[in-house]
Parts: structure tokens; C-alpha cells; sequence
């Protein structure tokens, strides 16, 4: 009786480390052997919010740039108060 009980033993236990080696540990451990860091992640994250930074400030001068188009000149606007 000892026989089978190892055998499901064994096959018990692969199915469970296969489970938990498949998810986010398993990454992590992956990750870590291949000797990826979290430091490359932070990394990339870093320079991403810089270019969108860039993106926000072109867009902050283009909305500026209408809206001063939009206003009519400081001479117009006291003659037209004026009238």
C-alpha cells in the first residue's frame, strides 16, 4: 500500500509546485534567476513620465498660444469698452 501512496504524493506535489511556479512567484523567481531587476522596471517607468511630462508641457503651450490668439489686442479692447 506504501507505493501508491508515494506515487500521489509525488503527483500531487508537482501539480502544486507546477501551479504556484506558473504564477506571480513563479515570474518573480524567473525574473530573478534571468537577472532582471525591479531597478530595470523603475527604470523604464522613469523615463516614460518624463516623455509624457514633455507631451504635457507642448500641450499646456499650445492651449496658451490659442488662447492668447483668441484675445483681441490691448488697443481694441479699451476702444471697444470706450464705445
Amino acid at each position: 500500500m506504501e507505493g501508491p501512496t508515494i506515487v500521489f504524493s509525488i503527483i500531487s506535489l508537482s501539480v502544486a509546485a507546477i501551479f504556484v511556479l506558473r504564477g506571480p512567484l513563479g515570474k518573480a523567481l524567473a525574473d530573478r534567476l534571468a537577472g532582471r531587476s525591479n531597478a530595470d522596471d523603475v527604470e523604464a517607468l522613469r523615463q516614460e513620465l518624463t516623455e509624457v511630462q514633455e507631451r504635457l508641457d507642448f500641450a499646456e503651450r499650445m492651449l496658451a498660444r490659442q488662447d492668447e490668439r483668441a484675445l483681441p489686442p490691448p488697443e481694441q479692447a479699451s476702444r471697444a469698452r470706450g464705445r
